[in-house]
Parts: structure tokens; sequence; C-alpha cells
């Protein structure tokens, strides 16, 4: 009986020689080539679907953007940069930007703090605990329309259910169609009851793959629970953090049926645009009145490069400040 210690592997196959039967050199040749292409085959769906839906009209709003293009008259006149001069010098773009930016801040900020927290809380023992994340997301498979009735109604300026308990409390009711900063209460208040639950079980997910040893060890050290929250769970969950703060960003610039819905499917936002966003705006100027195709194409151009820019800026303080925390 001979050993097989030390027995030298056998050489890879070769390719077969010119005098194999016509079969098996075609089916080695479909072999390599499977070996080869089939993985782009694979993956060329997403990429045909991005650059159908995502891509090209990205590159044809820039292109659209140069022309003065009325959607009613079918008119088209190349403009150059002159939407984007007249854009800068429109107040009423810039009053829609401030209400974006106000709205964004009292939903996101609240929203993902209070869903931190929630994770946190769920990912303890405790009763019902899968019945309780189970229901955290109910709101957020909720129908954005019907949310948006049911919160106008809540909101309400006369016979709203906040001005009553305001009343029952001495309080004078609340404008909240007219003030600005109450719309924009409202309008946040309806984005983080329905995104907050969703978030949170983003969170839990990532603190579940946290080994218990590190929780463990740092009990024996005496950590208390909150430090151990401070130093073990949102150091490594920083990822996921960072995360839900650039989806959190590009969502909240781009809001708009919330705004539309409170404002009972007004695109103008409030007698005075006072809670208007930038894709009601948008909305409003493209397919309303005369169409301006032109402008609400240089109008998305400029809301996109926003939407990039602040979710840089929120990427590297949200970074900093875990790394700091972490330290």
């Amino acid at each position: 009986m001979s050993s097989t210690v030390g027995a030298v592997p056998p050489p890879p196959a070769a390719s077969p020689p010119s005098s194999a039967p016509l079969h098996r050199r075609r089916s080695y040749r479909l072999g390599r080539w499977d070996l080869k292409y089939s993985p782009y085959l694979y993956v060329a769906p997403f990429f045909v679907l991005f650059g159908v839906f995502g891509l090209f009209p990205v590159l044809y709003t820039v292109y659209v953007s140069l022309f003065d293009y009325e959607l009613l008259s079918g008119t088209k006149e190349f403009a150059g940069l002159e939407n984007y001069r007249v854009l800068m010098q429109d107040a009423q773009f810039w009053n829609a930007a401030y209400n974006t930016l106000g709205i964004f801040v009292l939903s996101t900020v609240p929203q993902l703090i209070v869903a931190l927290m929630l994770a946190n809380l769920l990912n303890r023992q405790m009763k019902a605990r899968t019945l309780l994340r189970m229901g955290v997301v109910i709101p957020n498979i909720t129908s954005v329309a019907a949310v948006g009735i049911i919160f106008a109604l809540i909101f309400a300026d006369r016979y709203g259910l906040i001005n009553w308990l305001l009343g029952t409390v001495g309080f004078d009711p609340i404008a909240w169609r007219d003030n600005r900063f109450a719309s924009w209460f409202a309008i946040a208040f309806m984005v983080d009851w329905r995104w907050t639950g969703y978030n949170a079980l983003i969170y839990l997910g990532a603190m579940q793959a946290i080994p218990k040893d590190l929780y463990e060890s740092a009990s024996l050290d005496g950590a208390s629970t909150w430090r151990q929250f401070w130093t073990i769970t949102v150091p490594l969950i920083r990822p996921t953090i960072l995360f839900t703060v650039i989806i959190s960003t590009i969502g909240g610039f781009q809001i708009f049926t919330e705004p539309l819905m409170y404002g009972n499917g007004l695109v103008r936002g409030g007698v005075d645009h006072q809670f208007q966003t930038l894709a009601m705006y948008i909305y409003e100027k493209t397919f309303t009145g005369n169409s301006e195709y032109g402008y609400g194409s240089a109008m998305s151009w400029l809301l996109f490069m926003m939407i990039i820019i602040f979710a840089l800026i929120n990427f590297v303080l949200v970074r900093r400040s875990v790394k700091g925390d972490k330290k």
C-alpha cells in the first residue's frame, strides 16, 4: 500500500486539446465564459435600473435647467445659467429653503435621539418584548395620507384636540397653520411619529450584534448602565448611526407629502407660504401656473446639491461626536 503523505497535488486542468471532440471544446468554452461574464450579468439589472431611473433623470434635469422650457406652451429656448441667476434672487425659494431646514431640524434631531433611546430600551430583557418591537413599526406602515389627515385634525385651529387640551389647562389656542414655527412643530411631530420606530428597529438590529461579553466585563468593572450605553453601545453602532443620519437628511430635505396634507392639499403651504417646503415649491413652479419646467429643474438640481452638502456636514459632525464619546 503506497503512502499518500507528501504527494504532489495534480496540476490544474488544461484546456482540451484540439483533437478532443467538438462538444468537449464547446462545453469548456462555455464554462470559461460562465465564470468570467456571469457575475456581471447578475449585477447588470441593478445598474440598468439605476441608469434609467436614477442617473438619467439627474443628467436630464441638468440639461433642462439650461433652457427656458414651459410645459403648457411647449416653448423651449436655450437660456444658459439664467434660471440659476433668477433662482438666487427668488425670495420665495429661500423662504421654502428656510422652512425645509427648520422642519428638518425639528423632526430629525429628536427623531434619531428618541429612536436611539427606544432601541436601547427594547434591547433589554422585558415582558412582551417581541410585541413591543412589532408595535413601534406600525406607524411606519400606516398610509402617509391617512396620517396627514389625522394630524391635520389633531392640530386644527378650531376644535382641534391639541387646542382643546391647552384650553383645559388655561392656555390660549394656537394658530397651528398661521404661525410659522407652530406649523413647523406640527409637521415635525407628524414625521417623528411615523419614522421614530423605523429608526429604532435599525438601531436595535445593530445593538444585538454587539457581543454580550463587553457588557459583562463593564459590569464587573463597576460601569453603570448609562456608562455602558455611551462607551460601548454608541461607539460600536457608529456606522448605523451615520447611515440613519444620511438617510434622514435625504428624506428631510425632500419632505413633501406631510406638509401637503397638513395644508389641506395646497402646495402653497399656508397663506404666506409659512410651511411651504422646497419640494412643494418645485412642484408649484413646474406643474402649476405657467409650468416652468426649466426653472423647476434648476431648483431640483440645487436641492440635490444642498442634500449632498448637508449630508456630508452631518456625516462629519456625527463621526467626530461619536469618536469623542469613544475616547
